[in-house]
């Protein structure tokens, strides 16, 4: 077995364990802060975009751990994704939520496996192991769309869900208003797409692989 097939298949263990435990805590008990029932728990969980970039990383690692070289036109899209995602992921988490976000227990394992390991192992993997050369333009502006539809989303959600409830700070419009929200996303998407772009060009330098 390859080096490149044990790493991404440890990323997708550790990863599918964390998503695992994640939900675990979001379907048992209150963790979202108010009385919502089980059901409107488990949509707010996967409606966070952390929980949506970790699922890219399990499968795409799970897809890798099997085939490290493979370059079908969908792993392209959902491997730059994966990587788009949780790259911001780590970003906005350390600089912003880490500060007001305190788990305890089990919960900070699961927290460390999204939020930490994910996006180093996700980073870490495709720096050594690629595969490349695999991004191009219209992959990434084809990824924008994933980014752009979960903040129309994440919008829809808070004003017609239960409790008016947003999965992250700065998209809540009851605290910022809707002009401070929407310059927020205009902001995130302008982040993806730096991100995108320095896959890109960074997929151009670096040496094929594997």
């Amino acid at each position: 077995m390859t080096a490149a097939k044990v790493f991404h298949g440890i990323t997708a263990l550790v990863v599918v364990a964390a998503l695992v435990g994640e939900f675990v805590h979001v379907a048992r008990g209150p963790a979202l802060t108010d009385d919502a029932d089980a059901a409107v728990r488990i949509l707010r969980y996967f409606s966070f975009f952390t929980v949506q970039s970790n699922i890219l990383v399990a499968v795409t690692s799970i897809a890798l751990a099997r085939r490290p070289d493979r370059d079908e036109a969908w792993f392209r899209w959902m491997r730059l994704a994966a990587l788009i995602g949780i790259t911001i992921t780590g970003i906005v988490y350390v600089t912003l939520l880490a500060p007001i976000h305190d788990p305890e227990g089990t919960a900070k394992l699961t927290n460390a496996g999204v939020h930490y390991f994910s996006p180093l192992a996700s980073v870490v993997g495709w720096v050594f192991f690629g595969p490349r050369p695999r991004i191009s333009w219209r992959t990434v502006f084809l990824v924008l769309v994933w980014p752009v539809a979960w903040l129309t989303y994440t919008l829809v959600h808070g004003k017609v869900g239960y409790n008016h409830w947003y999965p992250y700070p700065f998209v809540d419009v009851g605290v910022h208003g809707y002009g401070k929200v929407a310059l927020n996303c205009i902001g995130v998407a302008a982040i993806a797409l730096g991100v995108g772009a320095l896959y890109r060009w960074l997929d151009g330098k670096l040496r094929p692989a594997p």
